[in-house]
């Protein structure tokens, strides 16, 4: 694991919440959506499929976890969850609360509008986040 280096535009466009067993859970910084990302870290990861089936196991867990902080915290009504990378290869999974009436409810949230957090906000979300994961979101 010592290879493994965060994409620059994952850094950019996030926070770190917290340290998980397998992956870190990172605050994509869009206050339109509570929305995390879970990045495994080992390199040269492209596909959830590229990961052994004990880690697949790891991140479907922390899956399940981060899903119910994301709904702990924000209330959503829907959950998507999707590992794309069509502009970042490295292996990254969106857990992201929808609601009826968000920017860009019913379509996908890629490429909708973006807006940023005020800085106290950002670090308040990452905050509930890290605390929902803690106590165990369930």
């Amino acid at each position: 694991m010592t290879d493994f280096v965060l994409d620059p535009r994952l850094a950019g466009d996030s926070v770190p919440i917290l340290e998980m067993p397998l992956s870190t859970a990172r605050l994509f910084d869009n206050a339109h959506y509570c929305w995390v990302m879970l990045i495994p870290r080992q390199a040269g990861l492209v596909e959830i499929t590229d990961l052994s089936r004990h880690d697949q196991g790891w991140l479907l867990d922390e899956i399940n976890r981060v899903s119910a902080a994301v709904k702990q915290v924000s209330g959503c009504l829907k959950l998507n969850v999707a590992a794309i990378g069509n502009i970042v290869r490295q292996l990254h999974v969106h857990v992201v609360g929808r609601d009826e009436g968000d920017p860009a409810w019913p379509g996908p949230v890629w490429g909708g509008p973006r807006m940023r957090y005020e800085p106290a906000a950002l670090a308040a979300r990452a905050e509930a986040l890290r605390a929902a994961l803690a106590r165990g979101a369930a």
